[in-house]
């Protein structure tokens, strides 16, 4: 996404041969390996952008269950309109880090780190952060790079401020995962749920960490988005087998962090 005075347009991230290798080649240096023995496999269900629908009716799903979710906020688009309706704001940040859930770090500007300087990183998460602080909504621990995107100036500048920080690529966060550029799966696009179910299986079967992240929770969602249904299955169905459902923070102390 770009942002604009009035509204946050799509944005698409270099989907070219060279940014593909570069993406692949980043995950193999800068790594900070995990260490995860669990008695029961995690799940931390997550939020990226914050839209309006996602900080209500995810909250509710959650909430309802006694459970709480992190919610990665890019202080730039709070408040605005953009290809999954309106962003939230600061109020809702505050409103949900008060009720219990994980406030995140994005980028302030929704920045591609695959893209920018280490500088314009840097100042960019810098004012992200301060936001989130003026906000009244803690000091973040988790980061996520917007587009799951990351280049070397990012992941080296970030590999000592956060506890975890989390790409877009699919896997579990077990033994030897790693934390600079943890892994993800996506409950989005039709096939959405099918996804998430697999890799719960996976995780179920290892004792991981499986970190689930969409955006919109609507009744119509956008293809990024999810379905309050589907939420509620997926949540439902972690719960009964046997997953622990907890904060990518409570995740990343449980494993000692």
């Amino acid at each position: 996404m770009q942002v604009s005075h009035d509204k946050v347009d799509a944005y698409e991230p270099d989907r070219t041969l060279k940014g593909k290798l570069r993406r692949r080649l980043i995950r193999l240096a800068h790594r900070r390996p995990a260490r995860v023995k669990l008695e029961r496999p995690m799940v931390s269900f997550s939020f990226d952008d914050a839209p309006a629908t996602a900080c209500e009716a995810g909250a509710r799903v959650l909430e309802a269950r006694g459970l709480r979710g992190t919610y990665y906020f890019a202080g730039g688009l709070a408040g605005r309109d953009g290809p999954m309706g309106r962003f939230a704001t600061g109020e809702d940040a505050a409103r949900l880090h008060a009720a219990g859930h994980e406030i995140g770090c994005h980028t302030f500007s929704h920045l591609d780190c695959g893209q920018s300087s280490r500088e314009a990183t840097l100042a960019d998460i810098n004012q992200n952060a301060s936001a989130l602080k003026s906000w009244g909504a803690g000091e973040p621990v988790s980061f996520a790079y917007p587009y799951g995107d990351v280049g070397a100036a990012a992941k080296t500048l970030l590999a000592g401020r956060f506890k975890t920080v989390r790409a877009l690529h699919h896997g579990l966060v077990a033994n030897g995962a790693d934390l600079n550029q943890a892994p993800a799966v996506g409950i989005e696009g039709e096939d959405g749920e099918a996804v998430a179910l697999k890799w719960l299986d996976r995780a179920h079967a290892r004792k991981a960490w499986l970190i689930l992240y969409t955006h919109d929770v609507a009744t119509a969602p956008s293809q990024w988005g999810c379905s309050v249904e589907v939420l509620e299955r997926l949540v439902d169905g972690a719960m009964n087998a046997g997953f622990d459902v907890v904060t990518v923070a409570e995740g990343a102390r449980r494993i000692g962090l």
